[in-house]
């Protein structure tokens, strides 16, 4: 069963940076190849729908939300297994537990949850002014 796990998170005051990572595990013996996984990092606040931040797609090319386009940077390390994404200039909007997806399946749009089948168990962001 593949596994997404996400760190990296904490609480930072506002204009500072944090790294988040997503470490994936067990996606060889369940069929899964890691560099043809599309990834993607999303966000969610109590009581809001699930936001899509950044996705990086299987060659590597790479979307963002308007809201944090020229403030964070998301890529992916192959050789790790792993799924970074770089946040500066954090605002307390940037508030959220943020959560890292993957599919090996074509992902038409990338800001779209359901697009993703496998999902990490999140990491707390907290952003103060």
């Amino acid at each position: 069963q593949v596994q997404l796990v996400e760190s990296g998170g904490g609480s930072v005051q506002a204009g500072g940076s944090l790294r988040l990572s997503c470490l994936a595990s067990g996606y060889t013996a369940s069929g899964y190849t890691y560099n043809k996984l599309n990834m993607a990092w999303f966000r969610q606040t109590p009581g809001k729908e699930r936001e899509a931040v950044a996705a990086v797609d299987r060659d590597g090319s790479t979307s963002y939300a308007d809201s944090v386009k020229g403030r964070f940077t998301i890529s992916r390390d192959n050789a790790k297994s792993t799924l970074y994404l770089k946040m500066d200039s954090l605002k307390p909007d940037d508030t959220a537990v943020y959560y890292c997806a993957a599919d090996q399946s074509t992902v038409r749009e990338w800001y779209e949850d359901y697009e993703y089948r496998i999902w990490g168990q999140g990491t707390q962001v907290t952003v103060s002014s």
